[in-house]
């Protein structure tokens, strides 16, 4: 008995730990480096740009410049904001709460990670970072677990000597809070003033004649989905003398209650004079002032602003009384406090939050806020946008299915609802002006009629939904009201709304119950009652106690608690919806809202975890994914959810995903186990319903990815981020054709191709500078996707590889000849070939590509081969080098197959794959016949080869005859006629030139006096329309061309003529030995 379970115990431990060896086998096969060819593409916007939260500039350049947004990461100008460039795209955090420059070294920086607020919408950090070479790197110096930093010092006299202010999480206690210091450049750290595990160090300041003298801002706050306290008794100021060794903690003259956020500066005209900001409880708050080094201080008026998003102060660096305090409409003081007027708002956005000021020129100063970067030359009067910075906070996304080109509609954190192009027909891209803003505040979820792209559905906070006339551009509010004797209801600050598969102008929405309209928002039904928790939220302990209600800032900036914050409605059966809360439910109905039952308590999800998004599948009714976001109770865990009863049990399917909160989850409408996340700091893909997951980020940030859309009809994958805009995968189509298992057998894959649209890229930018913003379109043609597995070695890789494993044997190694080295550098390395041919089996086109394993991309521009061959003055084979692009070819359906060459060996790897090219019809003249117009562009580009070869051949003798002519200088046997001869021939070219180019432009072509028209000008007057037209070629271009054809034949007969002679001529400097001249080749005799 005992043998016989020892036995069944043993297999079953072996049956797990094969299954666990497969799928480990199965996940490092499809790891993320597999699909890097599958880029995203930035699509902006700019125009609205987005929360700047730091700001540091070089003391020595004002132009250089360094830029930390609150959840897009850093961005440095070195031309004053005409362009940036991001550099801190993938360290492991995206929110920036600090920026410092060393005074000593301004190619040191410093970066805290972690937002300095505790806003509800907040990112967090993974430390502090230190750049040693200009933000070019980044290296993390520690304090991992600080999650938010608000302030960097260095001390000027010292570089090494940096003190940094970690509030610590927002979400929970521990961690790294407190004020640290390092004396040695980063490598340790010390907590020179520590409070308690709830409260860490917000605000700081140091004494510029001492800066063994700092003042110190501790500060007590705690969030949660339900509820925020925005101070305590534990906030406090504190100031020290010796470096941090002690601490005093300042009091005369300050609020004796509880104290929130505050900000602390002293001012650099006067170190005597230090200036606080401080937000109390019982409204006891206000801006202070200290004459004395803050011995004492005086009230000097109650004026405050919101401690958890603002409370930020500086000081004028000239003038000791006038300092600004930056909030939704910043102030500034001139008096030292007494009294406050506005900043300047002129075209600017509100709330602000960082600033420098020109301490050169005072009345010019860059201000950041949650709309980008502002610049004034004249005190705020007037301001420059940078309106180039594309760090915008997405919470939503929705596409629609305007043809050809589809658009993509977000609500963003305070920038609006917009809406704007996935791509145009312009060779820059799409340009900020074709955004367009749909409705105003803080925007949300979007919903477009599927067959009327015209009526679109957009919402501020708390549930303000409007339908957008996108034509005329009128909006009309159709939010549900209370009826009669009924209470208002609880919306969220992100409150969701859906449009219903099965009815077009059907609307479900949710607040703390559900609602639906029939006629497009006109009239609302409620079909819910209260299906939250409906809990009082004062009845948790926050911070280990039971907050009063005059705690400071209790509750505001902060929804009602109870409130439904997913929903969806399964598309396969009308009335099966599914409502999630931010306390922890999912509520589900099967008859359109007369019946609901509830589920809780989802395995390993911890109870009142917010339901992040829900996802009916596609393909069954009974089966729907559910996420959960718990990180405002400090977790970060991973919950993904599938049910296959409708919601009645539940099981995870996180499986190998890395500890990121979850924000969305969605599911390929072709291949039911393709599903899609998005994380805090990615996004991720599974083929196998959630068994294995893979990270899919190439060229994507490590950013929030709060909402996934897909366009099925161009099988594009929409992400909205929240820092960075939109971002789009181009035709993820591939993914669908990939599991580990297939990956590990095939040796190359040769994806399906999406059909091609075939149009002429316009124009492009015109005297806009180098600041107008534009997004890039995908590449213009066909895209080839394909998979590699393994890339034959080269022979050098080959004895590498062995002496490698020789030395790591301690064998002897062989080392390689003379004759064995040449041959590896002559050696041609693998490439691959990509044979495009018509539909008769025609070859068109042939490209070129390095191979690279995984999946990869490469683009067919929809032309022949240019009729010139491509310039290669070097004279080395890269056979890798595609030729130039000549004339589109016509519409209609093609092949491409991909080959191998290996040493001259070429292999087939896939068998050939159809793609169509189809003409995007956005001309008003297009040709009559487009057969015949390609037929005569074909005609026209073989003349165009035979000008081009005429060209060149022309050169070529030149430079014959000129060696020559220059020889004849030094040979003095030479007969005296070749002098006569040669500049004959000089004449004759100069003659053949003329004819064949005309003069040399002058400023103008109307300043070239008339003259004979020459065969190139002619020739580029009939092709110059191939690049710009797909019009009927006019009859001026086919007269120009009949003059070439007839022309050019006397002008090679009168080459070949010159040819002849050149080469008399070189017989005979060969028979009197002449020394070698460049087109003869010598003989012996």
């Amino acid at each position: 008995m005992f043998l016989s379970m020892f036995f069944m115990l043993s297999v079953s431990n072996l049956t797990f730990a094969q299954k666990n060896k497969k799928e480990k086998d199965l996940s490092d096969t499809l790891k993320s480096e597999v699909v890097n060819g599958l880029k995203w593409r930035s699509i902006g916007p700019a125009f609205t740009s987005g929360r700047i939260s730091a700001i540091a500039v070089n003391p020595e350049n004002s132009s250089e410049y360094y830029v930390g947004a609150a959840s897009g990461h850093i961005w440095k100008t070195v031309n004053n904001g005409t362009t940036f460039t991001p550099i801190f795209d993938n360290y492991g955090s995206y929110s920036i709460g600090a920026l410092a420059i060393d005074p000593g070294n301004n190619n040191v920086v410093w970066a805290g990670t972690g937002e300095n607020t505790h806003q509800r919408a907040l990112g967090y950090g993974n430390g502090v970072f230190k750049s040693e070479d200009g933000g070019k790197s980044w290296k993390n110096m520690g304090l991992k677990e600080s999650r938010q930093i608000g302030k960097i010092l260095i001390d000027p006299r010292n570089a090494d000597v940096v003190y940094v202010a970690a509030e610590g999480s927002v979400w929970g206690p521990g961690g790294e809070r407190g004020l640290y210091k390092t004396n040695d450049g980063g490598k340790t750290w010390n907590k020179v003033l520590e409070i308690s595990e709830n409260t860490g160090v917000n605000h700081m300041t140091m004494d510029p004649r001492n800066p063994d003298v700092i003042y110190a801002t501790s500060e007590q706050r705690r969030r949660h989905f339900f509820t925020k306290i925005g101070g305590g008794p534990e906030s406090a100021v504190y100031k020290t003398t010796d470096a941090g060794k002690n601490w005093q903690k300042l009091t005369s003259g300050l609020p004796s209650g509880h104290l929130g956020g505050m900000s602390i500066e002293v001012s650099p005209a006067n170190p005597d004079y230090v200036y606080l900001i401080a937000e109390a409880s019982d409204d006891k708050g206000g801006f202070f002032r200290s004459t004395n080094r803050g011995a004492s201080w005086s009230k000097m008026n109650s004026y405050t602003s919101s401690g958890q998003y603002f409370n930020f102060i500086v000081c004028d660096p000239v003038d000791p009384d006038k300092v600004y305090s930056l909030e939704v409409v910043s102030k500034v003081t001139l008096d030292g406090g007494k009294t406050w007027k506005d900043v300047g708002l002129n075209n600017r956005h509100v709330d602000d939050h960082c600033m420098w000021i020109d301490p050169k020129d005072t009345r010019h100063y860059t201000i950041g806020g949650d709309g980008g970067l502002y610049e004034t030359f004249d005190d705020g009067a007037n301001y420059i946008f940078k309106s180039n910075l594309p760090v915008t906070q997405f919470y939503r996304v929705n596409v629609d299915n305007t043809a050809p080109f589809y658009w993509v509609y977000g609500g963003t954190q305070d920038n609006n609802s917009l809406g704007g192009p996935s791509r145009n027909t312009n060779r820059a891209g799409v340009s900020s002006d074709e955004w367009i803003v749909t409705l105003g505040g803080d925007g949300f979820w979007q919903a477009i009629e599927e067959d009327n792209p015209n009526i679109v559905y957009s919402a501020y906070q708390y549930g303000n939904i409007f339908r957008y006339d996108k034509p005329s551009g009128e909006r009309l509010k159709i939010k549900p009201e209370p009826r009669k004797g009924e209470l208002h209801y609880r919306w969220n600050w992100d409150s969701p709304f859906i449009l219903s598969k099965h009815n077009k102008t059907r609307l479900y929405m949710g607040a703390n119950k559900v609602f639906k309209s029939d006629d497009r928002g006109n009239t609302w039904q409620v079909i819910s009652e209260d299906i939250t928790r409906n809990e009082d939220r004062n009845q948790f302990k926050v911070m280990g106690k039971y907050w009063p209600s005059n705690a400071v800032a209790k509750d505001l900036s902060t929804s009602q608690w109870g409130t439904i914050v997913a929903l969806a409605e399964s598309p396969l059966k009308e009335g099966l919806i599914y409502a999630g809360t931010d306390d922890g439910l999912i509520q589900i109905t099967e008859d359109d809202g007369q019946n609901w039952r509830k589920a809780s308590g989802f395995p390993d999800v911890p109870d009142y975890a917010y339901v992040s998004d829900i996802f009916p599948s596609r393909f069954d009714e009974n089966i729907v994914f559910a996420t959960f976001n718990n990180l405002k109770n400090d977790d970060f865990k991973a919950y993904v959810l599938k049910s296959s009863d409708k919601g009645k049990t539940w099981t995870s399917i996180a499986s190998n995903l890395p500890k990121e909160t979850v924000h969305t989850i969605a599911q390929d409408f072709i291949q039911p186990d393709l599903l899609f996340l998005g994380t805090e700091f990615s996004f991720y893909f599974s083929v196998d319903g959630g068994k294995i997951w893979t990270k899919l980020s190439a060229d994507l940030p490590d950013i929030p990815v709060r909402d996934i859309a897909i366009q099925e009809r161009e099988h594009d994958l929409v992400i909205a981020t929240f820092g960075r805009g939109f971002y789009i995968i181009d035709n993820y189509d591939p993914l669908r054709h990939i599991d580990a298992q297939k990956l590990q057998k095939e040796e190359a894959i040769l994806f399906p191709v999406k059909d091609a649209w075939m149009f002429i890229e316009q124009g492009g930018r015109y005297g806009t500078g180098s600041m107008y913003y534009t997004a890039s379109n995908p590449e213009f043609g066909a895209t080839f996707t394909y998979y590699l597995k393994e890339i034959p070695k080269t022979k050098k890789q080959e004895r590498l590889k062995k002496e490698k494993d020789l030395f790591e044997k301690s064998e002897p190694i062989p080392q390689p000849g003379r004759e064995e080295l040449r041959l590896e550098e002559d050696e041609i390395a693998p490439y691959l070939i990509f044979t495009i041919r018509d539909d008769q089996g025609n070859i068109v086109r042939k490209l070129f590509q390095e191979p690279k394993t995984g999946l990869n991309r490469i683009n067919w521009r929809l032309r022949y081969d240019s009729p010139s061959a491509r310039d290669n003055d070097k004279a080395s084979f890269k056979p890798t080098t595609n030729n130039n692009d000549g004339l589109l070819v016509l519409p209609g359906k093609y092949t491409v197959e991909m080959d191998m060459d290996h040493n001259g060996i070429i292999k087939n790897l896939a068998s050939p794959v159809s793609v169509e090219a189809v003409v995007l019809n956005n001309t008003v003249l297009p040709a009559i016949d487009r057969s015949a117009m390609v037929a005569f562009y074909k005609e026209a580009s073989e003349l165009r080869r035979i000008v081009d070869g005429t060209q060149r051949f022309a050169n070529d003798l030149k430079k014959r005859n000129e060696n020559i002519r220059q020889l004849l200088q030094y040979t003095y046997d030479a007969p005296e006629l070749f002098g006569q001869k040669t500049r004959k021939i000089a004449e004759n070219l100069r003659d053949i030139d003329f004819t064949m180019n005309g003069t040399d432009a002058k400023a103008s072509f109307e300043e070239v006096p008339p003259e004979q028209v020459s065969i190139s000008y002619r020739m580029w007057a009939v092709l110059a329309g191939t690049w710009s037209s797909t019009s009927q070629p006019t009859q001026t271009m086919k007269m120009n061309y009949d003059i070439v054809k007839e022309e050019l034949p006397t002008l090679i007969e009168q080459l070949k003529k010159i040819d002849e002679e050149l080469k008399t001529i070189e017989t005979t400097l060969d028979e009197i030995k002449a020394p070698y001249t460049p087109g003869r080749v010598p003989q012996m005799k």
